[in-house]
């Protein structure tokens, strides 16, 4: 790929990079319009309870070997190489979903789509985080979410009018298209530039120097911006290259409160329970006794509403505090959660057979509560995409230490992806068993979210992804009284113009001394 040439447009290496996310965003509404067809139910013998949470947990299941691959594989060759690898899974899965003969051969398909969303879902973040300046970082790794959206109502509407084809082409034919958006991504990747971090932590610092130079100065290496950045990266780098190895780095020294800010968010933003209504909307729906096409298009409307209050936050999230999003979306989550738990739990009747035939949905409402569960399913959704669903994302990207990033972050999805699993595995089941208190457990998990943000999660808002280190080291203030912004690059920036004025030569330096090469195969194995 070091043929090609590269662009180093900030957005559009942002969106050719989050096509990894629209994998995911597919691979959800692939499930999310099929599972409540005629033509799902009768080729697959009606699953329900365990084997159809078995189907829908399969990519969590995949996406939490990728994620473990993820950290060592984009250490060694890189963050863009990494999602180039990510994708040859996808083609594979893909291949298997549309050729499926059964249950079997659908949940193997989807485990194998799911490596790729682990590697793409951990390193697309990093990428971002690796070449957005500070004060776009958070609109830079929200384009992240936002495509994996767009994926998720693509899809979906791509589900919704294949549901008029008769048989099992309606479903083969909607998996097929999920082909598309891979190839796209194996195309645009090689025009793709290294992640200028990854190069200094390599020891290729003159092609560090060059892409930070190319991405943040239009190419000019005598910027002062990127003088005063590769300093301090280069000073960032300097000190973890004599810090602890192997896995003690992630406790060590204080680093226990990055990796457990950078894993708990992730786990958070899954037990708010959000992605089980994205995953399955059309059981709630049906809870509130739409079927057939209204249920469809209902279900598509979130979808849209989605994509709606995410692109909303993509203009505002470098100007909100990170803490103030994630506290208060889980107390809203909350709320919404609590709301539509009362009213099943109060107004519902049993239908033992299942609603409109479905044998995962075993209750229903009517009337006022039914529009209540429906509005504050939409409020859930709403909430999740101004915070919680983008900031996760964004907060888990910049906790790391540049030497742990890889792999911190790739633990991190880990985290993200076995509770997606568990609650996938969980959520039908759930729903035949404990039914409306299903939703009372996610309002208390929210709840729970908000405290501990509020208690351990400083905040990172304006500040450079070297800055970060400050908030959690020895003596760094308490959480809450943490404050976005206060960057001392300014003052590095203007200290490099001074030094300029005085007629010093002042640029970006290759430091002497030996070179940092790509992880030996014995380094390798002991960060694995």
């Amino acid at each position: 790929m070091s043929k090609f040439p590269k662009i180093t447009n900030t957005y559009f290496m942002a969106i050719v990079a989050t096509v990894g996310g629209m994998l995911f965003g597919f691979d959800i509404s692939s499930m999310s319009a099929i599972v409540i067809t005629d033509q799902y139910i009768e080729f697959f013998n009606n699953p329900s309870g365990i084997i159809q949470g078995a189907i829908g947990s399969a990519l969590a299941a995949g996406s939490v070997v990728g994620s473990l691959m993820a950290g060592p594989i984009s250490d060694k060759w890189g963050r863009r190489d990494s999602i180039m690898f990510a994708c040859l899974w996808w083609l594979v899965g893909t291949a298997v979903q549309v050729s499926t003969n059964g249950v079997g051969s659908l949940i193997a398909g989807r485990v194998l789509n799911g490596v790729c969303v682990g590697i793409t879902s951990s390193q697309v973040p990093v990428y971002l985080a690796e070449i957005a300046k500070r004060d776009s970082r958070g609109r830079i790794i929200i384009i992240q979410q936002l495509a994996i959206e767009w994926g998720i109502l693509i899809m979906y509407f791509v589900g919704y009018g294949c549901s008029a084809i008769p048989g099992p082409a309606s479903f083969r034919t909607a998996w097929g298209i999920q082909f598309v958006p891979c190839v796209v991504l194996m195309i645009g990747l090689p025009f793709l530039p290294r992640s200028p971090r990854w190069l200094a932590k390599v020891g290729r610092e003159q092609e560090a120097i060059q892409t930070l130079a190319d991405i943040q100065a239009g190419g000019n290496k005598d910027d002062p911006l990127v003088i005063a950045e590769w300093e301090e990266i280069y000073t960032v780098l300097v000190a973890e290259r004599e810090a602890t190895r192997g896995w003690k780095k992630f406790f060590a020294n204080g680093m226990w409160k990055r990796t457990l800010a950078g894993t708990s968010v992730q786990a958070w933003q899954q037990m708010s329970g959000a992605n089980v209504i994205v995953y399955y909307i059309g059981y709630v729906f049906l809870m509130a006794d739409l079927q057939g096409n209204v249920n469809l298009i209902s279900s598509g409307i979130q979808y849209a509403l989605f994509i709606i209050f995410t692109t909303i936050m993509f203009f505002f999230i470098d100007n909100t505090g990170r803490r103030t999003l994630l506290v208060y979306g889980a107390i809203g989550m909350a709320v919404c959660h609590f709301v539509v738990g009362g009213l099943l739990g109060t107004y519902s009747i049993d239908v033992p057979e299942g609603v409109g035939g479905n044998a995962n949905v075993v209750i229903k409402v009517t009337g006022a509560p039914a529009h209540g569960v429906i509005a504050f399913s939409y409020l859930l959704i709403i909430v999740y995409a101004l915070t919680l669903a983008p900031v996760a994302w964004i907060y888990a990207a910049e906790v790391w230490s540049l030497g742990t990033r890889a792999t911190g972050m790739s633990l991190a999805a880990v985290a993200n992806w076995l509770f997606n699993f568990a609650l996938g595995l969980f959520t039908p089941p759930a729903f035949l068993n404990i039914k409306y208190k299903v939703f009372i457990i996610f309002g208390v998990l929210c709840i729970g979210a908000a405290i501990q943000a509020w208690l351990t999660y400083p905040e990172t808002c304006g500040k450079t992804i070297e800055e970060v280190s400050l908030l959690f080291a020895k003596g760094a203030p308490v959480a809450w009284k943490t404050k976005k912004g206060g960057s001392r690059l300014e003052a590095e920036i203007e200290a490099v113009l001074n030094r300029k004025e005085r007629g010093e030569v002042v640029n970006a330096e290759v430091h002497p001394g030996p070179e940092k090469v790509a992880p030996s195969e014995e380094e390798a194995k002991e960060t694995v």
